[in-house]
């Protein structure tokens, strides 16, 4: 089990890209502020971006800024630790190295404040979420992988560009309930890492709740999305858990 020793950041589900020049900039700011309060962890719970198509596009200028902004917080001392999202689940150890991050598994377990916590990127829980199961597990293969990044980097573009316009469009016909994270996942996970705390993404539903397991009590932390006029982060250190609002 990974031990957070100091202060520890969280955030998720940034969706940056090069036509959102204003989510990079908070980025930066938050970054930089990190770096301002001499944080020691930084952990980000995935979709960082909102594609990433391979690390062979890393020269792309806009990649690179960011991954030179991670670079640059590594440099001064953070550790920045990275759980794969459903939209940047191709980033692997070309960009984590550039970066000067450490790739996380897709359930991970650490010793935060004193609390055994699981952190995810949230999707995982999301089991009622039928067609988006099947989906996650048809991509997440290493054969898909091998062959989606076996393409150019045009074809790949156009293949991502086709998928969200297709991701779009399920939403729009599928319930809030179907998408939110399924509580006895929640308790199964816990249960499972012997954890009394889950912080993670995806939902897009920021909140805090208090869980009750066979063992006791448990809570859970869900980090909002940034690219909707919000954002936010938790953060922990010897004081407890708290949030931070980065909205606009």
């Amino acid at each position: 089990m990974l031990t957070i020793a100091g202060t520890a950041r969280f955030v998720s589900d940034l969706h940056l890209r090069a036509e959102r020049p204003d989510l990079t900039q908070r980025f930066a700011d938050f970054l930089a502020a990190t770096a301002a309060a001499r944080v020691e962890t930084l952990f980000i719970l995935g979709d960082l971006f909102e594609y990433w198509i391979g690390d062979d596009d890393l020269g792309d200028p806009f990649n690179a800024r960011v991954c030179k902004l991670l670079r640059d917080l590594a440099d001064r001392g953070t550790r920045i630790f990275f759980i794969a999202g459903n939209r940047d689940f191709l980033i692997g150890e070309t960009f984590a190295a550039a970066a000067g991050m450490r790739l996380l598994s897709e359930t991970e377990k650490v010793g935060a404040g004193g609390t055994p916590t699981l952190l995810m990127h949230g999707d995982t829980v999301c089991i009622d979420d039928l067609p988006y199961q099947e989906f996650r597990r048809m991509v997440r293969s290493q054969q898909w992988q091998a062959d989606f990044l076996a393409r150019p980097l045009p074809e790949r573009r156009a293949e991502v560009a086709s998928l969200r316009r297709r991701s779009a469009e399920a939403m729009q016909g599928k319930t809030a309930a179907i998408m939110d994270a399924n509580g006895a996942a929640i308790r199964e996970a816990l249960t499972a890492h012997g954890c009394t705390r889950l912080i993670h993404g995806h939902t897009h539903r920021p909140g805090h709740e208090v869980i009750q397991l066979a063992s006791g009590s448990a809570e859970r932390w869900v980090l909002s999305d940034w690219d909707t006029g919000r954002g936010d982060a938790l953060e922990i250190d010897a004081a407890g858990i708290r949030r931070i609002n980065l909205s606009t």
